[in-house]
């Protein structure tokens, strides 16, 4: 009787063990392993790694335990047997691509991966199996093997930091919050009406005046004092314009940029976390800021252009680029810049919500389209993007374009981002393109995450269940079109985001909910487990002193 009471409480034990495992993403196998001890790393333990490439890793971890258990481990670049935590690149592991094999028993603990990415991601399962309690000298990890891989190749996250400009530290904080949930693309929206954040040193005016705006829209769009304007609707136009009316803002200059070497300083940062920036250089709309500073691209001969100060699309602020060789040879000059900071294969050129009002009533744009038999404004506007691709491809890299790139006849070698809806990526699908998957309803973060917040958000509502639930795969597709979807991403538009705090409430959880149906096998993805897993994951952001929603702790 006394033995079964024994074995009962040792099983018992391991049960709670078993329910401490709270890794997000949700791991593809995890297996306790029920006779052998933890193993205890402490001020003994070293860090080793197999090949000089694994050296971001091993020092991503150093710092981990540095900053918050006060460990400070050698790191010593050959693999030990005892009291370690070794690194290990084996390129024959697993058929897919980034598998790592997580090892721990009590001697030790082994990451191995077939790629050096896959490493790192073990390496961010590991730092999730450590406590969240930093008074500890010596910390136990339970003996585990886990063995796991991404779901899908592109697991993205975007932010907006033209309505709100988020400096360098803030950046690098993001990229460190993409990287502990294996999310491996970050989305920077650089330019759009608000604000021209990059600088481009053969044009120094988008900075100095498409950088700065003289005030911004006070509250939520169309603002204070706006109640009693008369709004027209254009004849097969979404866009709205006020008639005889001034749009109220708070008239506080505001703006910013990032040089060029903080650029370079953020790629090298995000490139040792195995996070590819992708930059996004907005057109033929959303170029308010950039038509502020150079006016004769535009559409409207002699206008002196704004930088935007309201959110709404409104035709006062929304006019586009004037289509012509000038306009051209400007976009490839900028964009020659950018490609020779960026290392990404891919550029985003936008391509969205362009009204076509603007090229309607040009004359220039109307001859362009009878010189080269286009026979509407959407044609113009796929004339206009597969002149921007000719000019990426001959430079090795290929674009990346809102759906609305589809209008008129899609670029031969496009990357698609569907965000109104699936529709549009369903289309690029069936044509063989690659897709991304980023819908408005599902996946944009700007949205309120409960019926009631406590600030101001875009007046729409995305719940963490509804992220945590999204198929990416539309089941229209048949299984070679659903080959083309690459992955999704989450939207972070930041018109009411106008600090780091309020980034971080808005994206946690639900980056959480993103990165696991990014990553765990559609099977095995279970919301009431995931939520389960989530107390553990708001205690480790108490620890890091990141912002969260702790409405979702009530329940």
């Amino acid at each position: 009787m006394k033995t079964a009471s024994i074995l009962f409480l040792f099983f018992f034990s391991y049960h709670l063990s078993a329910q401490e495992i709270s890794i997000i993403p949700k791991p593809v196998s995890t297996n306790l392993k029920l006779s052998s001890k933890p193993y205890q790393i402490d001020a003994n333990s070293k860090i080793t790694y197999s090949s000089p490439s694994l050296m971001d890793a091993s020092i991503f971890l150093k710092d981990y335990l540095q900053k918050y258990f006060k460990l400070y481990l050698v790191t010593p670049d050959l693999p030990q047997k005892e009291n370690t935590i070794n690194l290990i690149l084996d390129q024959n592991l697993g058929p897919q691509k980034d598998t790592y094999l997580l090892d721990i028993n009590s001697k030790g603990i082994t990451i191995t991966g077939n790629s050096d990415a896959a490493v790192f991601y073990g390496v961010q399962t590991l730092i999730q199996l450590l406590p969240t309690q930093t008074d500890q000298t010596k910390i136990k990890v339970p003996a585990i093997t886990i063995t796991d891989y991404p779901r899908f190749d592109y697991r993205g996250m975007h932010l907006d930091v033209s309505r709100h400009f988020f400096d360098v530290a803030f950046i690098k904080k993001y990229i460190d919050y993409l990287a502990l949930h294996k999310m491996n693309y970050f989305h920077w929206h650089l330019t759009d009406d608000h604000g021209w954040r990059i600088e481009i040193k053969k044009y120094p005016k988008l900075t100095e005046i498409g950088a700065w705006r003289d005030g911004s829209i006070i509250g939520l769009w169309p603002g204070v004092g706006n109640e009693n304007i008369k709004y027209e609707v254009l004849p097969k136009e979404i866009r709205i314009t006020p008639k005889d009316a001034k749009i109220k803002t708070d008239g506080i200059r505001y703006g910013g940029f990032y040089t060029q070497e903080q650029i370079k300083e953020v790629i090298a940062y995000a490139a040792k976390r195995y996070v590819t920036i992708i930059p996004e250089i907005e057109m033929p709309a959303h170029s308010m800021a950039l038509l502020a500073a150079y006016p004769e691209l535009g559409t409207e001969p002699g206008k002196k252009y704004e930088v935007a100060q309201t959110w709404g699309m409104m035709n006062k602020y929304n006019n586009v680029l004037q289509p012509t060789e000038k306009t051209f040879k400007f976009l490839e000059d900028v964009l020659t810049e950018v490609m020779a900071l960026f290392p990404s294969p891919y550029i985003h050129i936008g391509g969205d919500e362009g009204s076509k009002v603007w090229w309607r009533s040009s004359e220039v744009s109307q001859q362009l389209m009878k010189d080269n038999n286009l026979k509407d404004e959407s044609a113009l506007q796929s004339y206009f993007i597969h002149r921007i691709e000719k000019f990426v491809n001959r430079k090795g890299k290929t674009i990346i374009g809102w759906d609305e790139i589809l209008d008129g006849g899609l670029a031969p070698n496009a990357i698609v981002m569907s965000w109104r809806g699936e529709k549009g990526g369903i289309a690029a699908a069936q044509q063989s393109h690659k897709v991304i998957m980023t819908p408005e309803e599902k996946l944009y973060f700007n949205h309120k995450q409960f019926m009631q917040e406590d600030s101001l958000t875009a007046n729409k509502y995305l719940p963490l269940a509804s992220v945590y639930n999204y198929e990416p795969v539309p089941s229209v597709l048949t299984p070679d079109q659903a080959a083309y979807v690459w992955g999704a991403q989450g939207n972070l538009w930041s018109e009411y985001i106008a600090n780091p705090a309020k980034v971080e409430y808005m994206i946690f959880p639900r980056l959480d909910a993103l990165s696991e149906m990014l990553w765990t096998p559609k099977a095995q993805r279970n919301y009431n487990d995931f939520l389960r897993r989530m107390k553990t994951q708001y205690r480790r952001y108490d620890l890091m002193g990141i912002t969260y929603s702790k409405k979702y702790l009530e329940n």
